[in-house]
């Protein structure tokens, strides 16, 4: 399957990886189309994202034995099935699947997700399978931006909304992956000034001092994971200062 339209630059650092330029793994099932963007190969070594593109009528079953996962809808309709219940899936959508469980992915219309498996150190609860956006409480960060958390518990899942602005760099105390999912704008990270915009994907190791700035005239959306748990408004900016 050719990569997702939309995907056109082929910008790859240590930090910021496009679909585009990284080779597709074709699973055995046809139908499914696997991108890997950050793992333990590239440098993210808790935290492993991936965008998955599953085609109307085909199906993906899972199981990850010793990590959770938290799945976000980017695009298109299906259904999450998980113990025989079945789950709506649609755009602004997060998903949370736990060590030990299978389930399935039935994609209605064309279907694009993304993965994050993050370890699981402890017993998880977990309040709800499917959270969505719409239905989240919104918390503010700062006056420029807002967030809702779809998932909260030994990680954190959230969408945020970033207004035209750059902010000032820092750093968090947590290991986070983020995909742009609207808007466009630079990632300020490892010395580099990085052009992002829909599809593009981000790792933020530990303290790693950053910025993400919106430079287009609309609100800049964000999917974003971390671990451990926290807030997406926790910031330091000790280190940014040093």
């Amino acid at each position: 399957m050719p990569s997702p339209p939309g995907w056109q630059n082929h910008v790859v650092s240590r930090f910021v990886v496009e679909p585009s330029a990284v080779d597709p793994e074709r699973v055995a099932a046809e139908g499914q189309c696997v991108f890997v963007a950050f793992s333990p190969q590239n440098g993210s070594e808790r935290l492993e994202q991936s965008l998955l593109r599953l085609a109307p009528g085909h199906h993906r079953r899972q199981l990850n034995r010793r990590h959770q996962e938290v799945l976000y809808v980017a695009s298109g309709s299906g259904t999450f099935v998980l113990d025989g219940r079945e789950h709506v899936l649609e755009p602004d959508a997060g998903v949370l699947a736990l060590p030990g469980e299978a389930y399935e992915i039935e994609a209605e219309e064309e279907l694009e997700l993304v993965s994050v498996l993050a370890p699981a150190d402890g017993e998880i609860e977990r309040r709800r399978v499917v959270s969505r956006f719409a239905e989240c409480e919104e918390g503010r960060a700062d006056e420029n931006r807002t967030f809702r958390v779809l998932h909260d518990g030994e990680l954190t899942q959230f969408v945020g909304l970033v207004e035209p602005c750059r902010a000032p760099d820092h750093s968090h105390p947590y290991d986070e992956v983020g995909y742009i999912v609207e808007g466009q704008g630079l990632a300020h990270v490892g010395g580099e000034s990085v052009p992002i915009g829909p599809g593009s994907c981000f790792h933020l190791p530990p303290r790693e001092v950053h910025c993400i700035e919106n430079t287009g005239p609309d609100v800049m959306r964000i999917m974003g994971v971390f671990f451990p748990a926290g807030s997406p408004k926790q910031r330091s900016y000790d280190a940014a200062g040093a």
